[in-house]
This record gives structure tokens, sequence and C-alpha cells, in this order.
């Protein structure tokens, strides 16, 4: 299982971790949604589940439930600002299509 951050969503989860210092990790993963199937899930997990995997990825606790670790396995997440928008992008080898809008995928 192989997930990777960049330096800047490194430095944005940091920022997140500190801003809630009883946070268990990051929690990441999908749901079902959207036009194409997925869409992908960052925020601060409370505590982790015996269902959960946790990464320790550049000192970042990542949480991943079970039902995504085989969509997400090899996803590298970035963190990217572009004028006034900022937001975690997501770059998923398991990805075989998204919806014209960018806000779900499909895996298969």
């Amino acid at each position: 299982m192989t997930i990777s951050i960049t330096p800047s969503a490194n430095q944005r989860m940091r920022q997140f971790l500190a801003q809630s210092p009883a946070a268990a990790g990051v929690r990441f993963g999908v749901k079902r949604t959207g036009c194409s199937g997925f869409a992908y899930v960052v925020d601060l997990a409370d505590t982790a589940s015996a269902d959960d995997q946790t990464f320790q990825i550049d000192g970042v606790p990542v949480i991943v439930d079970v039902n995504s670790l085989p969509l997400v396995d090899g996803t590298v997440i970035d963190f990217q600002r572009q004028g006034l928008n900022a937001s975690f992008v997501f770059h998923n080898p398991n990805a075989t299509g998204e919806c014209g809008c960018g806000e779900s995928f499909t895996v298969g």
C-alpha cells in the first residue's frame, strides 16, 4: 500500500493538525457520489477505528478506511493554489476516468 504527499500537501496537513491537536490524523478516502462514482474525502479524524489503516507519511498520520484502500493505492496527494482557490489535488493511478467537473472519478 502506497500513498504519498507532496511537500505542499504535507505543509497544509500539518497546519490542519496544528489547529486541532487532539486529532488522530488526516482521514483520506473515497465516498460514492458524483456522476463518475467516487469522490475523494480529506478531513481531520478524531479517532482511528479497527477498520482503518494509519500511515505515517513524512511525519503526518494519514488514516485510510479498509474500503478505500484498494481505490487509493498509489495516489499522490498534492495541495495547489491557483489565484484565490486552493485545494488538494489527487494523482491516482487507479482512476480510469473523471467527470467533466473534476469532482468525481471512476475506477475499473
